[in-house]
């Protein structure tokens, strides 16, 4: 018995190094062309063009990594609030552009992490992390009860608070 579960073992990392390889391989067939499309499953339309990290854990490392502030929108498919802010969010250039500046996450699920629902669980709701992994509780919204809430109308308060959580970094790291 002892011997089967070996080979078994076995064959599981050959298949496991197989499955590795092989993705391995597509990312350099993908690098060759020209301007990659990249896969629109990340950015779930809040901007294809831009490099969205997958999960949460991801998007903290490559903060801390790069120095660069961390913006994570919670939003839901079937959320009308969420898809109309989504609309301006991806329609607006320079959003778009001061975009690049950030580590970006958009998240259709909750994490586990009670810091990323200081004041509740409603989407479409935006904070902004520094890399010192601090949710910034000095960057919100307009409204008292739902602080990290945007309607579309309040897309240039987030483009304004887009550009405050870039100053805070200059000033306080």
């Amino acid at each position: 018995a002892m011997e089967k579960s070996y080979v078994s073992l076995f064959l599981l990392l050959i298949v496991v190094s197989c499955a590795l390889a092989k993705d391995a391989g597509k990312k350099d067939s993908k690098d060759t062309t020209a301007k990659p499309k990249l896969p629109q499953t990340l950015s779930r339309g809040w901007g294809d063009q831009l490099i969205w990290t997958q999960t949460y854990e991801e998007a903290l490392f490559r903060s801390k990594h790069s120095q660069k502030p961390l913006m994570i929108i919670h939003h839901l498919e079937d959320c009308p609030h969420s898809q109309a802010l989504k609309k301006v969010f991806a329609e607006h250039k320079d959003i778009q552009k001061l975009a690049e500046k950030f580590i970006l996450l958009n998240l259709v699920y909750e994490t586990t992490d009670k810091n990323l629902a200081p004041d509740g669980q409603y989407v479409p709701r935006v904070l902004f992390i520094d890399p010192s992994l601090t949710v910034r509780a000095d960057i919100t919204g307009r409204y008292s009860n739902r602080l990290y809430a945007y309607e579309p109308s309040d897309i240039s308060l987030l483009y304004s608070n887009m550009q405050k959580a870039l100053k805070l970094l200059k000033t306080e790291l």
